[in-house]
């Protein structure tokens, strides 16, 4: 674990040492070299089995976006959010907003599908680069409105549960927790990246829209042949859209590199380009958004009335998903009746390679981290029916937690440590019982409300495995709708996020 930790602070790739690690971890625990070897692809198989939803959803939405694209909808579309997104500054704060208010109430899963559909576009014609969008998403997201799980209270009965305190109380401290980290984390990010904000423009949002699969393939083509430069290490460096050749930058931001057309000129299908097709362009501008806000309102009475049953984490992406793809059927057969069925599938499987050939990475990753958690560690070694599993993550913690000093300081770093540690496995949710348990049983000796470091725990186990820490949990939706590196996601993270936590949790010493 420190190995590929210290690797991934170095901003190396992480794979090697992962692969390397998960076959020691198996050959050393069962004494079998066979075992080692079938536990790295177990490993592997396990992740993808449990991580698959999200790349499926990645991969509709996608190839919504394409086939909204093939229209000339998916410009129309952005036009109504320059209103409220008239630069990137306001974008950062709105996308930011949106995003925690929607996932308070149904949990990021299905809010980052919704938001990557019809404001992500928009943010990043706004000039508001893909990278920074994604940190707006997943600090609002996977960070603060997860962290905190104010409305469901699944984390905080969970936590409250093993420390023996109410759980209305762990809830409370965790929202004021989660409002500073996520406060500060987002501000900091926004001061660190506000150089990489550009002007408004839809060259933007045809470059992003170029980082597809097969658009990527294409321009490393035309690339070579045209003897366009292309920055090292990069896989898509030059996007050949309809604007011209645009640069992607390090930072997510775009650089043209030839003169781009004015937005909706001659041929563009841009909003005020008229032709035979821009009437069913307008109609997909208008309805998709209208469908997907349908659904945020059919959610939202399955919350808060009984007129229909709730519908709630996986659930609820699922309802999502299963509405991009019947959106995605109309838009093909919109656009060509005679042959939808080619350009549907052609589509969806532009989607699906998009999403393992960005997301794919992290499989062998998760995999070793799967192995620390005695839910999946005797699935990927193999052990035989009925045996026990070993829990390496949670039993690395039981034996360090005799160290910890009987001071509330020391005691409350630990717990956001131990949470952190809990939540490398990527769920986030998984390690609510031990730092509960562990806060009910060390907090009266050192002077300590347990309820405190209950929700202090619940802090670090959330936003790093929930996750905005941790590239190999529910991050990877993030970073594939907004088509950045999940690796290069979590590191621009690390730092604000990591000072957000050490304010709120001085503060809930200092407070609580």
């Amino acid at each position: 674990m420190a190995v590929i930790i210290g690797v991934m602070v170095a901003r190396k790739n992480i794979v090697i040492p992962a692969v390397a690690a998960t076959f020691l971890t198996a050959w050393a625990y069962t004494g079998d070299l066979v075992s080692g070897f079938r536990s790295v692809f177990g490993a592997s198989l396990t992740a993808a089995a449990e991580l698959f939803n999200i790349f499926l959803i990645i991969a509709l939405v996608t190839a919504l976006l394409g086939a909204l694209k093939s229209l000339g909808a998916d410009r129309r579309m952005v036009e109504p959010f320059r209103v409220v997104m008239r630069n990137g500054h306001t974008a950062f704060w709105v996308m930011a907003a949106v995003t925690y208010v929607i996932s308070l109430f149904f949990w990021p899963t299905p809010a980052v599908p919704l938001i990557g559909a019809i404001l992500l576009p928009a943010a990043i014609r706004a000039g508001l680069p893909p990278l920074q969008s994604a940190l707006a998403m997943a600090i609002a997201g996977q960070g603060m409105a997860l962290s905190s799980d104010y409305v469901m209270q699944v984390a905080p009965g969970l936590s409250a549960t093993a420390a023996g305190v109410e759980a209305s109380v762990v809830a409370d401290r965790a929202m004021v927790l989660s409002l500073i980290t996520g406060g500060v984390a987002l501000v900091l990010v926004y001061v660190m990246n506000r150089r990489h904000i550009l002007r408004p423009s839809m060259t933007h949002l045809q470059a992003w829209e170029a980082l597809s699969t097969s658009a990527a393939e294409t321009v490393q083509e035309t690339g070579a042949q045209s003897g366009v430069p292309q920055p090292a290490g990069s896989s898509v460096p030059v996007a050949h859209t309809a604007a011209g050749p645009v640069e992607m930058t390090a930072a997510g931001a775009t650089v043209a590199v030839a003169p781009a057309p004015q937005d909706g000129g001659p041929g563009h299908g841009g909003p005020s380009g008229e032709g035979a097709g821009a009437g069913r362009s307008r109609a997909f501008a208008v309805i998709v958004p209208l469908v997907l806000l349908a659904v945020v309102g059919y959610m939202l009475l399955g919350k808060f009335t009984g007129l229909v049953p709730e519908t709630v984490g996986s659930d609820a992406a699922a309802l999502v998903g299963g509405v991009v793809a019947l959106l995605l059927l109309a838009a093909s057969i919109t656009k060509d009746a005679r042959g939808s069925l080619e350009a549907c599938a052609e589509h969806v499987v532009d989607g699906l390679v998009f999403s393992m050939k960005a997301m794919g990475i992290v499989l062998p990753i998760a995999g070793f981290f799967f192995i620390g958690n005695g839910d999946f560690a005797g699935r990927i070694m193999g052990l035989e029916e009925g045996a026990e599993a070993p829990s390496f993550l949670f039993e690395l913690v039981s034996a360090a937690q005799g160290a910890i000093p009987s001071n509330a300081f020391f005691m409350a770093f630990a717990l956001l440590v131990i949470g952190m540690i809990t939540g490398l496995d990527g769920s986030g949710f998984s390690g609510l019982p031990l730092t509960g348990s562990l806060s009910g049983a060390l907090g009266p000796a050192a002077g300590v409300d347990p309820a405190t470091l209950a929700a202090v725990g619940q802090m670090g186990a959330i936003w790093a495995g929930g996750g905005v820490l941790i590239a190999w949990s529910s991050l990877i939706a993030v970073a594939g709708f907004a088509r950045v590196s999940v690796l290069d996601l979590a590191r621009k993270a690390f730092l604000p996020v990591m000072l957000g936590l050490l304010a709120s949790t001085l503060v809930a010493v200092l407070i609580f």
